[in-house]
């Protein structure tokens, strides 16, 4: 799997979240919720130090990863990071 997070997304996670560069922003399943490829899960969003990397970027001296532990919630999917100007947050692309 691969994850992409685009520059203004990185941005988006400064600003909002307070994420400085070299610290690591993790997307994990969370259960509970609705997401397009795992029914009864959601997609998590935290700080946290890396321990097993499944994948991972660094945009913005930021580094993002999942876990290898989470990489089953894709599915065989990519995760794509982007910025909605209209919502003005993040918006989340699963990709096969």
């Amino acid at each position: 799997m691969k994850l992409t997070v685009t520059e203004q997304a990185a941005n988006w996670y400064k600003t909002e979240m307070n994420v400085t560069s070299d610290q690591y922003v993790r997307f994990f399943a969370r259960y509970g919720g609705c997401s397009n490829v795992q029914k009864g899960f959601s997609l998590g969003v935290g700080t946290d130090n890396p321990i097993n990397i499944g994948a991972e970027t660094t945009v913005a001296g930021i580094t993002f990863f999942i876990e290898e532990e989470d990489v089953w919630y894709f599915d065989s999917h990519d995760l794509i990071v982007d910025y909605n100007s209209e919502t003005k947050e993040p918006d989340f692309k699963y990709e096969a």
